[in-house]
């Protein structure tokens, strides 16, 4: 392959590999989909985890996260006892590894705790001919030094296509979006890399078995810089969006008039700015790349640094609005990374909210997020935050302050914000 893409055709290939038994570990938002769709083909799956109450919870047919439409498909796998959550691993003829892949330090390296986690407990299940697939997001050559602890823990097998004692590793990057996985699981194209031409066909097999976009082959480096390309090239875009609202503050323009304007070109489409940068994708994986290659990735590092910075900006404004109120009320309008989901992951108005509370302590914060029960355990504890419903925030407050555009918020009432000064950070009211 040689590191060159290859768009796999779909014939019926008389070698292609069957399993009978696949463990998907990590029932998060990926891992709990992937596991529901593959067993939704009639492929006994179980879904390992270290949450109790995920496996307590799946076990019953229920989701432990919000995503429209995965409660239906995940109940009626578990009924046909085609799905089963436990907290230990097992053996099995695939593993698919959807566990967290976090950032840690200054220089923002990849913790593979929970990737070295996964193979200790996997390794002891590992029988020849099994097929290992890496879907955690990770820096490029990651899958390969999970390939060799696996070695490391079972000095039995071997890595090498031929050997009777071989297994196959691959990489295959999830490329779905929460709050629309039931749509894309099936249907977005899939980037497949094996360290061997045998792990890529296998890995090939075992994805083909649910999804039906295509499946483009490569090496496993590539599969992985693949996702963090398609992310950063995200983030860079948006920083850029965020810097030109910084600018158009500074200067007294409408930024939200500006990118309309400025898209009527043929050949421009600017995002839009917000409070900053979040989810489990885009604010971390670009990350891995700096830390990669940290001399020649100048861009990414420095939109990097611009999403980041944007929440303090957010704080600096409001604090700026408070300052000649005695006992002010604000009302923080969304904590999720996006709108219309309930994931608050590296949430940039989530962090906005926590530090707003802790640097205002005479200030009232009342945040409104429909799509959670409750307040995180960071914001619960703080006196001066509360969640409240919409229209009593709004109401009670000096200050209103849009972080998020769910469908709640756009159907606001304009009578009821009347004299409030108005905060808003994704530019979709007018209530001029």
């Amino acid at each position: 392959m040689g590191g060159i893409r290859e768009e796999l055709l779909r014939v019926e290939n008389p070698n292609k590999s069957t399993f009978e038994t696949v463990c998907v570990v990590g029932l998060g938002y990926i891992g709990l989909p992937t596991a529901a769709f593959i067993a939704s083909k009639g492929v006994k799956v179980t879904g390992v985890d270290v949450n109790p109450d995920f496996v307590e919870r799946i076990n019953r047919g229920e989701v432990p996260f919000v995503e429209l439409g995965l409660d239906n498909l995940v109940r009626s796998v578990v009924e046909r006892g085609l799905l089963t959550a436990r907290s230990t691993q097992v053996p099995a003829d695939a593993y698919i590894v959807c566990v967290p892949t976090p950032v840690r330090g200054e220089n923002h390296e990849v913790d593979t705790k929970f990737i070295n986690a996964a193979v200790e407990a996997m390794a002891p299940h590992l029988s020849p001919g099994a097929l290992v697939v890496l879907e955690s997001t990770s820096p490029p050559g990651t899958t390969r030094e999970m390939a060799q602890l696996i070695i490391e823990r079972r000095p039995d097998l071997s890595l090498n296509d031929g050997d009777e004692n071989a297994i196959s590793v691959a990489h295959c990057p999830e490329r779905v979006l929460p709050g629309r996985i039931m749509e894309e699981m099936e249907s977005n194209d899939r980037v497949i890399g094996g360290l061997t031409p045998r792990g890529t066909q296998m890995a090939v097999d075992l994805y083909s078995t649910f999804c039906t976009a295509e499946l483009l082959t490569t090496d496993a480096t590539t599969a992985e810089m693949a996702k963090l390309t398609e992310n950063s090239f995200r983030d860079v875009n948006i920083a850029f969006a965020n810097e030109l609202s910084l600018i158009c503050d500074r200067l007294g323009i409408d930024v939200w008039e500006l990118i309309e304007l400025a898209n009527h070109h043929p050949r421009v489409n600017i995002l839009q700015p917000g409070p900053g940068v979040g989810g489990h994708c885009i604010a971390v994986d670009p990350w891995f790349i700096v830390s990669s290659a940290p001399e020649e990735s100048k861009l990414i590092r420095m939109a990097r640094n611009v999403n980041n910075d944007k929440p303090q900006w957010v704080v600096d404004k409001v604090t700026e609005a408070i300052e000649s109120l005695e006992k002010p009320v604000v009302s923080a309008l969304g904590i999720a990374f996006k709108n219309d989901i309930a994931d608050l992951r590296e949430s940039p108005s989530r962090h906005i909210v926590r530090q707003l509370a802790e640097e205002n302590p005479r200030a009232e914060i009342r945040v409104v997020e429909p799509n959670v029960g409750e307040l995180p355990n960071d914001l619960k504890v703080l006196k001066n935050v509360r969640k409240q419903d919409l229209d009593e925030a709004v109401a009670d407050s000096d200050i209103v302050l849009l972080l998020v555009n769910h469908r709640e918020f756009l159907a606001l009432d304009p009578s009821m914000i009347g004299a409030k000064t108005v905060i808003d950070t994704k530019g979709v009211w007018n209530f001029g």
